[in-house]
C-alpha cells in the first residue's frame, strides 16, 4: 500500500548519518585547469547493453547493470592488478560476482552507505537487495515490489531510507526496515509526462533532487518530502536525464537531451553556469563530477567521446575517444580517486584511471 504523506522524525538525521560536506565551486572565473591523462581498459561484457554503474562509498567495489537483466560486481583492487604491465600471476579476473535475479533490464544501482548491501532498480517494477559479502549468493535476499518501472534508486545517508524514481511523477520513499512506502502530499505542477529519470540525495539527506522526462528539475525537502522548488523546463522541452548535488548542497548539476549541462543554485533555482559543446539527444546521459568536483564529465554521442569541462570556467579541457563501439550510455566516477567507469551500448564495461 502506498501512503499519501510523509514525515520523517529528526532521528533520521541523528548520529552517524550526519556527513560533513566540503565547500565547492566558488563563483570565480580564471584560467582552466588541465585534466590529467587517463588510461582505459576493457573489463568485461554483458550480454546486452550496459545501462548503469555505481561505486561503493569507499571505492572498493563497482557494480554494473545491464539490459540482459544481470548485475556484475567488480573489485577495484583487482581491476588495478589488470592494469599492471607485469602481472606475474597470470590473468586477473576483476568480476567477483554476477547476479541474476531481475527479469527485465536493470536501470540503476546504489550501495548502502555503511554496509555491504547493493540495491538495484529495474523495469520489472522491483528493487532488489544483494549482500556483496556473501561469496556464493547469486540472488537477492530482499525484494521491494513497486507499482511502476523503477528508473533510479538512492540511499539516504543514514541507510534507513531508500528513494525510488519511477514512471510515477512522485518519488517513492521506502523505510527499508518496514518496507512502508511514502509519497509526498505536496506535488506542484504535476506533469502527466513526469516520469523520473534520476533521483539523488544530497550528502546529508537534507534534500533530494529529481530529473524528469518533462524536462523539470525538482528539489525536495529530505525531512517532510515536500517539493520545495520546481525548475520547470530546465532543459526546455527535452528530458532532464540526470541531476546531482554538489557536496556542499549549494548547487545541482543537471544534464538533458537538449545537449546542455547546467549548474543551478539550490537555494534560488537560479542558473549559474552552462557547459556546452557535447551532443546528447538520444541516450539517458549523465553529467558527473570527478572526485574533487573540479571537473565535469559527460558524453558526446555524435563524436563518441568523453568530454571534460573545468567546472569553474565552463571551458572544455579534454575530449577523449570513448573506445566503445557507439557512444557510452553511462559514466560513473569513483568517490575516492581519479578513476571512472563507462558503460557501453556495445555491452562493454571500461575502467579509466589517471596515469
Amino acid at each position: 500500500m502506498l501512503s499519501h504523506q510523509l514525515f520523517i522524525g529528526d532521528n533520521a538525521l541523528n548520529g552517524n548519518s550526519v556527513f560533513w560536506c566540503n565547500s565547492s565551486l566558488p563563483d570565480l572565473k580564471g584560467s582552466s585547469k588541465g585534466f590529467p591523462k587517463h588510461e582505459t581498459r576493457h573489463l568485461s561484457e554483458h550480454k546486452n547493453v550496459a545501462r548503469c554503474a555505481r561505486f561503493s562509498p569507499d571505492g572498493r567495489f563497482v557494480a554494473t547493470g545491464s539490459a540482459d537483466t544481470s548485475i556484475k560486481l567488480f573489485e577495484v583492487s583487482k581491476i588495478k592488478q589488470m592494469l599492471l604491465p607485469d602481472a606475474k600471476d597470470g590473468p586477473v579476473r576483476s568480476v567477483v560476482k554476477t547476479y541474476y535475479d531481475h527479469i527485465q533490464p536493470v536501470n540503476d544501482l546504489d550501495f548502502h552507505p555503511q554496509g555491504t548491501i547493493l540495491v538495484s532498480g529495474a523495469k520489472d517494477q522491483t528493487i532488489k537487495f544483494f549482500d556483496v559479502s556473501k561469496t556464493n549468493a547469486k540472488r537477492s535476499y530482499r525484494v521491494i515490489q513497486d507499482t511502476h518501472n523503477v528508473r533510479s534508486v538512492s540511499f539516504h545517508p543514514s541507510g534507513d531510507f531508500l528513494l525510488a524514481g519511477t514512471d510515477h511523477a512522485i518519488p517513492h520513499l521506502y523505510d527499508i526496515n518496514t518496507f512502508q512506502c511514502y509519497l509526498s502530499a505536496n506535488v506542484p505542477d504535476n506533469s502527466p509526462n513526469g516520469a523520473i529519470n534520476q533521483v539523488r540525495y544530497s550528502c546529508t539527506g537534507a534534500m533530494y533532487v529529481t530529473a524528469s522526462k518533462d524536462g523539470a528539475i525538482r528539489l525536495w525537502d529530505g525531512i517532510t518530502a515536500n517539493c520545495v522548488r520546481s525548475i520547470t523546463a530546465a532543459h526546455g522541452t527535452a528530458e532532464a536525464t540526470s541531476a546531482i548535488f554538489t557536496r556542499d548542497q549549494r548547487f545541482v548539476l543537471s544534464c538533458g537531451k537538449d545537449s546542455t549541462i547546467k549548474l543551478w543554485e539550490a537555494g534560488s533555482g537560479r542558473l549559474v553556469k552552462q557547459y556546452l559543446g557535447a551532443v546528447h539527444t538520444q541516450l539517458r546521459c549523465q553529467a558527473i563530477f570527478n572526485a574533487t568536483e573540479e571537473f565535469i564529465l559527460s558524453i558526446d554521442e555524435l563524436n563518441n567521446e568523453v568530454v571534460i569541462w573545468d567546472a569553474m570556467t565552463t571551458d572544455i579541457v579534454a575530449k577523449w575517444p570513448s573506445n566503445h563501439v557507439g557512444a557510452p550510455r553511462w559514466l560513473e566516477h569513483s568517490p575516492v580517486e581519479s578513476a571512472f567507469i563507462s558503460c557501453g551500448t556495445d555491452r562493454s564495461i571500461r575502467f579509466w584511471k589517471e596515469v
